[in-house]
């Protein structure tokens, strides 16, 4: 690039002093410009350009599968909150159930005793009602065999 504009300012040997100089030399700047820009855009801008497009489309795909994930995240979440609010309910179901259940079989048990209680109660007064005319048969007996027994001595003396 470079060596094109050293021949053509060996070629020429005639300067004149100013600052911008329109000759021959403006058009072979510029395109030598040109051809830098042409030749940098294909070796270089072009690549660039290609790896951050995969880049910026990797960033995007990227970004719409997590978000894809976020929102199914969110919805089992949400499937599992329900889930576990509705087993909760099951479970106080289930113990409220049971508490009625072994209050009914703690209420029968205690009828039940009562009921043995009560029987028992009734069947020792019985026997005790038994025993007390036993003793009153077994006391009048002795009573009589007493009393005959005085009489019997009052009158031999």
């Amino acid at each position: 690039m470079v060596f094109p504009f050293l021949l053509f300012q060996m070629l020429s040997t005639e300067t004149e002093g100013g600052l911008f100089d329109f000759n021959a030399t403006l058009p072979l700047m510029a395109l030598q410009f040109i051809t830098l820009t042409v030749v940098l855009n294909f070796i270089f801008y072009k690549p660039v350009t290609s790896v951050l497009d995969e880049r910026d489309e990797y960033i995007r795909n990227s970004l719409t599968t997590a978000s894809a994930s976020l929102v199914k995240a969110d919805q089992l979440t949400k499937t599992y909150e329900q889930q576990l609010a509705e087993s909760r309910k099951k479970a106080q179901e289930i113990i409220k159930v049971a508490q009625e259940q072994a209050q009914q079989v703690v209420s029968v048990k205690i009828k039940d005793a009562q009921a043995d209680g009560e029987k028992l109660v009734s069947e020792a007064f019985h026997q005790l009602s038994i025993q007390k005319e036993d003793a009153l048969k077994t006391l009048e007996t002795q009573v009589d065999t007493l009393s005959d027994l005085i009489k019997l001595k009052l009158l031999n003396d």
